[in-house]
């Protein structure tokens, strides 16, 4: 079977950044519903299509095809009170922004009463390299098609 619109697709991969740096690889295979459904990136999902398995892909992406560029205005300093006794660098949470828009802030650092979070994707900014293999390809089931996304072996509830 190929990879076309309204499949499920399995796939390994490796992302590296620009300079071949390894930054994630799968332990075990990933599944997206293939078709225009976000569950992975566009450029990906093109190099994907009419694919089987066994055949690879690899997709060099820009800032606009990952996670975006990275956008100075998300990075905030708040006061320490706002945050949890134990804050630490690396902590993350859940905050809105000035559209209302709710992001995950990571925090970069803390100094005195004020913390420093920012609301970029780690990845944010950075040319990436996608490489990964087709593992699986099935037809999707009707559930996952109205839901827009890959249920699995048992399904979910929601």
């Amino acid at each position: 079977m190929q990879v076309t619109s309204d499949t499920v697709v399995s796939i390994d991969y490796e992302l590296s950044n620009s300079e071949g740096e390894l930054i994630e690889k799968t332990d075990e295979p990933i599944e997206y519903l293939h078709g225009g459904y976000h569950g992975i990136f566009a450029r990906v999902e093109e190099a994907l299509n009419g694919k089987g398995v066994g055949e690879t892909a690899d997709v060099h992406l820009q800032p606009n095809d990952a996670f975006g560029d990275y956008d100075e205005k998300l990075v905030q300093v708040e006061p320490r009170n706002k945050f949890p006794a134990k804050v630490e660098v690396g902590m993350r949470f859940e905050g809105a922004n000035d559209g209302g828009e709710t992001l995950v802030y990571t925090v970069t650092d803390i100094a005195d009463d004020k913390v420093v979070v920012d609301g970029n994707h780690p990845l944010a900014g950075m040319a990436l390299r996608f490489h990964c293999t087709v593992k699986g390809v099935r037809k999707a089931t009707q559930e996952e098609l109205s839901h827009g996304h890959v249920h699995g072996a048992h399904g979910h509830h929601h």
